[in-house]
Protein backbone atom coordinates (compact mmCIF):
# COMPACT_ATOMS: atom_id res chain seq x y z
CA UNK A 1 0.00 0.00 0.00
CA UNK A 2 1.10 3.46 -0.79
CA UNK A 3 0.54 5.86 1.62
CA UNK A 4 0.75 9.66 1.32
CA UNK A 5 1.14 12.01 4.24
CA UNK A 6 0.07 15.97 4.23
CA UNK A 7 0.89 17.03 7.82
CA UNK A 8 3.29 19.84 9.59
CA UNK A 9 3.84 18.60 12.37
CA UNK A 10 7.57 17.29 12.08
CA UNK A 11 7.58 15.08 15.25
CA UNK A 12 4.02 13.40 14.14
CA UNK A 13 4.90 13.26 10.87
CA UNK A 14 7.79 11.17 11.49
CA UNK A 15 5.85 9.37 14.11
CA UNK A 16 3.83 8.31 11.26
CA UNK A 17 5.84 7.40 8.51
CA UNK A 18 8.13 5.17 10.58
CA UNK A 19 4.69 3.49 12.34
CA UNK A 20 3.22 3.09 8.32
CA UNK A 21 6.65 1.82 7.18
CA UNK A 22 6.83 -0.78 10.07
CA UNK A 23 3.40 -2.07 8.33
CA UNK A 24 5.05 -2.12 5.05
CA UNK A 25 3.56 0.24 3.70
CA UNK A 26 5.45 3.06 1.35
CA UNK A 27 4.94 5.87 2.67
CA UNK A 28 5.95 9.57 0.72
CA UNK A 29 5.34 13.11 3.36
CA UNK A 30 4.64 16.85 1.97
CA UNK A 31 4.75 19.35 4.88
CA UNK A 32 3.04 22.01 3.07
CA UNK A 33 -0.53 22.26 1.69
CA UNK A 34 0.51 23.64 -2.02
CA UNK A 35 3.50 20.49 -2.09
CA UNK A 36 0.73 18.03 -0.92
CA UNK A 37 -1.65 18.39 -3.37
CA UNK A 38 1.00 18.39 -5.87
CA UNK A 39 2.22 15.39 -5.15
CA UNK A 40 -1.33 13.65 -4.40
CA UNK A 41 -2.11 14.61 -8.00
CA UNK A 42 0.80 13.35 -9.73
CA UNK A 43 1.20 10.02 -7.70
CA UNK A 44 -0.77 7.14 -7.73
CA UNK A 45 -1.38 6.77 -4.07
CA UNK A 46 -3.57 4.12 -2.32
CA UNK A 47 -4.91 6.42 0.65
CA UNK A 48 -3.49 10.17 1.89
CA UNK A 49 -3.75 11.72 5.57
CA UNK A 50 -4.66 14.92 5.45
CA UNK A 51 -4.21 17.14 8.07
CA UNK A 52 -6.73 20.51 8.29
CA UNK A 53 -4.13 23.16 9.27
CA UNK A 54 -1.50 23.18 6.97
CA UNK A 55 0.72 26.45 5.89
CA UNK A 56 -0.09 27.21 2.39
CA UNK A 57 -3.24 26.15 1.17
CA UNK A 58 -5.55 23.86 4.74
CA UNK A 59 -6.59 20.96 4.46
CA UNK A 60 -9.81 21.72 3.51
CA UNK A 61 -8.41 23.29 0.03
CA UNK A 62 -6.26 20.61 -0.70
CA UNK A 63 -9.02 18.28 -0.33
CA UNK A 64 -11.94 20.08 -2.87
CA UNK A 65 -8.80 20.84 -5.24
CA UNK A 66 -8.34 17.31 -5.19
CA UNK A 67 -12.18 16.42 -5.85
CA UNK A 68 -12.54 19.42 -8.42
CA UNK A 69 -9.49 17.46 -10.21
CA UNK A 70 -11.88 14.84 -10.28
CA UNK A 71 -9.37 12.65 -8.00
CA UNK A 72 -11.22 9.77 -6.07
CA UNK A 73 -7.92 8.72 -4.19
CA UNK A 74 -9.84 8.10 -0.30
CA UNK A 75 -8.61 10.43 2.23
CA UNK A 76 -8.50 10.47 6.11
CA UNK A 77 -8.37 13.73 7.79
CA UNK A 78 -6.83 14.48 11.04
CA UNK A 79 -7.30 17.97 13.08
CA UNK A 80 -6.68 19.12 16.35
CA UNK A 81 -10.37 20.81 16.20
CA UNK A 82 -12.97 18.81 17.80
CA UNK A 83 -15.73 20.88 16.24
CA UNK A 84 -18.55 18.68 14.33
CA UNK A 85 -18.62 21.85 11.91
CA UNK A 86 -15.13 21.00 11.25
CA UNK A 87 -16.34 17.41 10.93
CA UNK A 88 -19.22 18.16 8.45
CA UNK A 89 -17.13 20.26 6.06
CA UNK A 90 -14.12 17.97 5.11
CA UNK A 91 -16.88 15.19 5.05
CA UNK A 92 -18.76 17.24 2.80
CA UNK A 93 -16.32 18.24 0.55
CA UNK A 94 -15.16 14.31 0.29
CA UNK A 95 -13.17 13.46 3.18
CA UNK A 96 -13.51 9.49 3.63
CA UNK A 97 -13.05 9.38 7.64
CA UNK A 98 -12.31 11.88 10.06
CA UNK A 99 -9.44 11.33 13.51
CA UNK A 100 -9.35 14.40 15.94
CA UNK A 101 -5.94 14.81 17.24
CA UNK A 102 -4.67 13.19 19.70
CA UNK A 103 -5.04 8.96 18.16
CA UNK A 104 -3.95 5.88 18.75
CA UNK A 105 -2.06 4.79 15.83
CA UNK A 106 -3.64 1.82 15.90
CA UNK A 107 -6.53 3.65 15.24
CA UNK A 108 -5.48 5.43 12.67
CA UNK A 109 -4.47 1.70 10.83
CA UNK A 110 -7.74 0.64 11.38
CA UNK A 111 -9.65 3.83 9.64
CA UNK A 112 -6.84 3.17 6.51
CA UNK A 113 -7.79 -0.26 6.57
CA UNK A 114 -11.31 0.78 6.41
CA UNK A 115 -11.12 3.57 3.58
CA UNK A 116 -9.05 1.50 1.19
CA UNK A 117 -11.37 -1.25 1.44
CA UNK A 118 -14.53 0.47 0.27
CA UNK A 119 -15.58 -0.20 -3.04
CA UNK A 120 -14.08 1.88 -5.69
CA UNK A 121 -16.16 3.86 -7.68
CA UNK A 122 -16.19 2.23 -11.22
CA UNK A 123 -14.37 3.89 -13.64
CA UNK A 124 -16.07 6.88 -15.85
CA UNK A 125 -16.33 6.35 -19.53
CA UNK A 126 -14.36 9.16 -21.48
CA UNK A 127 -16.49 12.16 -22.40
CA UNK A 128 -16.56 13.26 -25.90
CA UNK A 129 -17.62 16.00 -27.62
CA UNK A 130 -16.75 15.93 -31.10
CA UNK A 131 -13.19 14.70 -31.51
CA UNK A 132 -12.74 16.30 -27.94
CA UNK A 133 -12.31 13.09 -25.70
CA UNK A 134 -12.17 13.51 -21.59
CA UNK A 135 -11.28 10.98 -19.27
CA UNK A 136 -12.27 11.37 -15.96
CA UNK A 137 -10.77 8.87 -14.24
CA UNK A 138 -7.10 9.50 -15.80
CA UNK A 139 -7.56 12.89 -15.83
CA UNK A 140 -6.33 12.99 -19.51
CA UNK A 141 -7.77 15.04 -22.25
CA UNK A 142 -7.19 14.46 -26.13
CA UNK A 143 -8.24 16.55 -29.06
CA UNK A 144 -8.12 14.71 -32.44
CA UNK A 145 -5.81 12.15 -30.80
CA UNK A 146 -3.57 14.51 -29.78
CA UNK A 147 -2.94 14.51 -25.86
CA UNK A 148 -3.26 18.02 -23.99
CA UNK A 149 -1.72 18.78 -20.27
CA UNK A 150 -4.05 20.69 -18.12
CA UNK A 151 -3.61 22.62 -14.98
CA UNK A 152 -6.07 20.75 -12.17
CA UNK A 153 -8.51 23.69 -12.36
CA UNK A 154 -8.23 24.17 -16.23
CA UNK A 155 -9.48 20.16 -16.21
CA UNK A 156 -11.97 20.78 -13.67
CA UNK A 157 -13.54 24.20 -15.62
CA UNK A 158 -13.22 21.47 -18.90
CA UNK A 159 -14.63 18.46 -16.97
CA UNK A 160 -17.68 20.70 -15.78
CA UNK A 161 -18.03 22.76 -19.71
CA UNK A 162 -18.15 19.03 -21.23
CA UNK A 163 -20.55 17.44 -19.02
CA UNK A 164 -22.56 20.27 -19.72
CA UNK A 165 -22.54 19.93 -23.79
CA UNK A 166 -24.90 22.05 -25.93
CA UNK A 167 -25.89 23.96 -22.65
CA UNK A 168 -25.38 28.00 -21.69
CA UNK A 169 -23.53 27.77 -18.54
CA UNK A 170 -23.38 31.61 -16.86
CA UNK A 171 -20.45 32.97 -14.72
CA UNK A 172 -22.21 32.47 -11.70
CA UNK A 173 -22.86 28.67 -12.24
CA UNK A 174 -19.31 27.67 -13.47
CA UNK A 175 -17.87 29.25 -10.31
CA UNK A 176 -20.37 27.40 -7.89
CA UNK A 177 -19.43 24.01 -9.68
CA UNK A 178 -15.59 24.83 -10.19
CA UNK A 179 -14.56 27.69 -7.43
CA UNK A 180 -15.99 28.38 -4.19
CA UNK A 181 -19.14 29.63 -4.01
CA UNK A 182 -17.94 32.92 -2.03
CA UNK A 183 -16.55 34.02 -5.19
CA UNK A 184 -18.22 37.65 -5.80
CA UNK A 185 -20.55 37.01 -8.74
CA UNK A 186 -21.52 41.00 -9.25
CA UNK A 187 -18.17 41.62 -9.95
CA UNK A 188 -14.61 41.85 -8.87
CA UNK A 189 -13.36 38.46 -9.97
CA UNK A 190 -12.23 37.74 -14.08
CA UNK A 191 -11.13 34.59 -12.57
CA UNK A 192 -13.82 32.79 -15.13
CA UNK A 193 -12.55 34.63 -18.40
CA UNK A 194 -9.03 33.95 -17.73
CA UNK A 195 -9.48 30.42 -17.51
CA UNK A 196 -11.66 30.11 -20.34
CA UNK A 197 -9.18 32.06 -22.16
CA UNK A 198 -6.45 29.60 -20.86
CA UNK A 199 -8.72 26.34 -22.39
CA UNK A 200 -8.93 28.39 -25.75
CA UNK A 201 -5.24 28.56 -26.18
CA UNK A 202 -5.09 24.43 -25.78
CA UNK A 203 -8.36 23.41 -26.71
CA UNK A 204 -9.36 25.70 -29.53
CA UNK A 205 -6.50 27.88 -31.44
CA UNK A 206 -4.59 25.03 -32.95
CA UNK A 207 -7.28 23.52 -33.96
CA UNK A 208 -9.62 24.29 -37.22
CA UNK A 209 -12.79 24.06 -35.38
CA UNK A 210 -14.21 25.89 -32.05
CA UNK A 211 -15.69 24.13 -29.39
CA UNK A 212 -16.61 26.50 -26.47
CA UNK A 213 -18.50 29.48 -27.58
CA UNK A 214 -19.12 32.87 -25.94
CA UNK A 215 -22.96 33.51 -25.84
CA UNK A 216 -22.91 37.36 -25.03
CA UNK A 217 -24.27 38.63 -21.83
CA UNK A 218 -24.73 35.43 -20.45
CA UNK A 219 -21.70 32.94 -20.41
CA UNK A 220 -20.19 30.43 -22.10
CA UNK A 221 -21.43 27.33 -24.56
CA UNK A 222 -19.31 24.27 -24.95
CA UNK A 223 -19.70 22.08 -28.46
CA UNK A 224 -19.75 21.79 -31.91
CA UNK A 225 -21.97 24.61 -32.45
CA UNK A 226 -22.77 27.77 -30.65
Amino acid sequence: MKILIIEDEIKLSNILLQGLKEQGMAVDVARKGDAGLQAALAGAYDAVILDVMLPGKNGFEVLRELRAAADKTPVLMLTARSGIEDRVRGLDLGADDYLPKPFAFRELLARLRAITRRPQVEPQTTLKVADLELNPQKREVRRAGQTIELTAREFALLEYLVRQKDVVVTRAMILDQVWDAGYDFEGGSNVVEVYINYLRRKIDQPFATRLIHTVRGTGYILGEKA
